[in-house]
């Protein structure tokens, strides 16, 4: 959900819409990631950690120590509840990178905290960085996402965008980091379905810096939506042709622009294409996206009401929530939705119509 005039809301409609979805999750994971949730921090980056034990969490604030200003160090407020057994350590971090280590390392403030969320997650052993964005969290873990979110007492925090999300795994453990949303920086991405491209994938996206350590695909979504925008400067509409490409057919049925650009993306990212069946609802500040596979083998739908946009893998959880949409939106394979602050627009396979390309 997002409200596209940047108000914040709480968790009451987007809990109830995942809780309509119980069927599609078994228990072994569930998440959240909200947006706007530390308006005094809102320009500070915020690490939400999780350490299996008191000896990672050391190692990790040690880290941080040498590395960062940390302007606030706090244990992520929980309730004890009897579903959720066993839990790690929480914590979050308000941090600012050490100007002279920027100059030294000769990069920006962005690729700094990348560098060192990966550090983090690949050098200290049960410590992982589960969101490490501004004005930003993800929570997430084993359970129910009702039972995670009287756990992490979601109740008392108030977001414009919350992504929700319940896990069936299937040929991935179910673990406390493997639950949805990933993160990095102020990318999160919740995923249904499976993707058969993860080695060519994963592969791409270490040689340009980046470390999977979560055990399931969906990690590599995030990092491939952060290099893309980020560090490529790609606009969100030609990401989705990266990861959705149209069939060669299409392009060589385009007129000449078009087709010398389909014809560059597919073969300069060839190896970030993602192959198999997929739903991806992604977010950063300002903006909501859904995305599906070329042949939408797993079920996205939108909705329009007032200031709202909501995507979903069952139009039931967002009618509970509103019943009487403005505009529902049932996207083709490779279309892409996205809903952004003050505006909505939908872009359809293969159009550039909205895109500036120079």
């Amino acid at each position: 959900m997002i409200n596209i005039r940047g108000e914040r809301f709480t968790s009451k409609g987007p809990l109830r819409a995942i809780c309509c979805m119980r069927e599609r999750g078994n228990g072994l994971g569930g998440g959240f990631a909200i947006y706007g949730i530390y308006p005094n921090f809102k320009d500070i980056y915020a690490f939400h950690v999780m350490c299996m034990n008191a000896r990672a969490k050391r190692k990790v604030e040690e880290f941080l120590t040498r590395n960062f200003r940390i302007l606030l160090s706090e244990e992520i407020p929980t309730e004890n509840t009897d579903t959720i057994s066993d839990p790690p350590i929480f914590w979050r971090y308000f941090l600012e990178p050490i100007s002279s280590r920027l100059k030294d390392e000769r990069v920006d403030s962005d690729d700094y905290i990348v560098n060192k969320v990966m550090k983090i997650n690949v050098g200290i052993e049960g410590a992982y960085v589960l969101s490490s964005g501004k004005d930003m969290g993800v929570f997430k873990g084993i359970g129910f996402p009702e039972d995670l979110a009287k756990f992490f007492r979601l109740n008392e925090y108030k977001g414009y965008i919350w992504i929700c999300h319940t896990r069936f795994p299937t040929n991935t453990p179910g673990w406390w980091g493997g639950a949805h949303p990933f993160n990095i920086l102020d990318w999160s991405v919740a995923h249904n379905g499976e993707l058969s491209s993860y080695g060519t994938n994963r592969r791409y996206l270490e040689m340009h810096g980046y470390k999977c350590t979560m055990y399931t695909d969906t990690e590599v979504l995030a990092y491939a939506f952060d290099l893309l925008v980020r560090r490529h400067k790609m606009p969100i509409e030609l990401v989705a042709k990266v990861l959705a490409p149209p069939y060669w057919e299409e392009i060589d049925a385009m007129e000449t622009r078009q087709r010398l650009i389909f014809t560059g993306l597919r073969q300069v990212y060839r190896s970030l294409m993602a192959n198999g069946p997929f739903s991806v609802v992604v977010a950063r500040h300002g903006e909501l996206i859904g995305l599906t596979d070329r042949k939408k083998l797993r079920p996205l739908i939108a909705g329009v009401k007032d200031d709202f946009l909501y995507i979903s893998s069952e139009e039931a959880a967002i009618r509970l929530i509103s019943p009487e949409l403005d505009r529902i939106i049932r996207p083709s394979g490779g279309e892409i939705i996205i809903g952004r602050l003050n505006r909505l627009s939908v872009i359809e396979v293969p159009s550039l119509r909205m895109v500036q390309i120079k």
